[in-house]
């Protein structure tokens, strides 16, 4: 894997979902108490939203830290980070969107498993940006939804899990999608 820069952006959540307070107990301060950090890949489908619920359901703990990724092309992070505004309301919508996204899925986290949670915006590959990402990081799992493609169009088309599964020094789950009549794991 290249040791290429990539551009991203922190998103600032609401205050009990942001980044960690500092230990309120002396007792709190030991390595013992510190979680792990799981990573999660999402965007605004339903099949991402889906691994996310099972992330948050069977591998979060309360101490944990999860960590949500979003990856955009090059033109739109730049309408993100502000560089490029327009007046193009698709642009507008597009910002809010995601951020919305990652707030949503903040509070759900904290909801559900009493997690943290940070959250950031990748921009470039979306195989290689999450890699590098878990490089970055190196949690104890990353967690991607897939589409559930036949195994001949994952090879002809690619797939970003298997991407991910074959290049990220991470351990790797990818979450099946749900069937048509399956409920949600929440």
């Amino acid at each position: 894997m290249e040791n290429e820069e990539h551009r991203w952006k922190e998103i600032n959540l609401p205050t009990p979902f942001g980044k960690n307070k500092e230990p309120e107990l002396e007792r709190e301060t030991g390595e013992r108490r510190r979680g792990r950090d799981i990573l999660v890949a999402v965007d605004h489908g339903a099949k991402s939203k889906h691994a996310f619920d099972w992330a948050i359901v069977h591998l979060c703990r309360m101490a944990d830290t999860l960590h949500l990724v979003h990856v955009v092309s090059k033109s739109n992070f730049d309408v993100i980070c502000g560089i490029r505004l327009s007046s193009d309301s698709n642009d507008e919508v597009l910002v809010e969107a995601t951020q919305s996204l990652m707030e949503k899925l903040a509070v759900e986290a904290y909801e559900v498993a009493m997690v943290q949670t940070e959250a950031r915006i990748l921009e470039g590959d979306v195989g290689k940006a999450i890699c590098r990402e878990a490089a970055r990081i190196k949690p104890a799992a990353l967690v991607i939804g897939t589409r559930g493609r036949g195994i001949i169009r994952s090879v002809l088309q690619g797939s970003v899990g298997e991407y991910c599964f074959h290049n990220c020094i991470s351990p790797v789950v990818i979450v099946p999608p749900k069937e048509s009549g399956d409920q949600s794991v929440i």
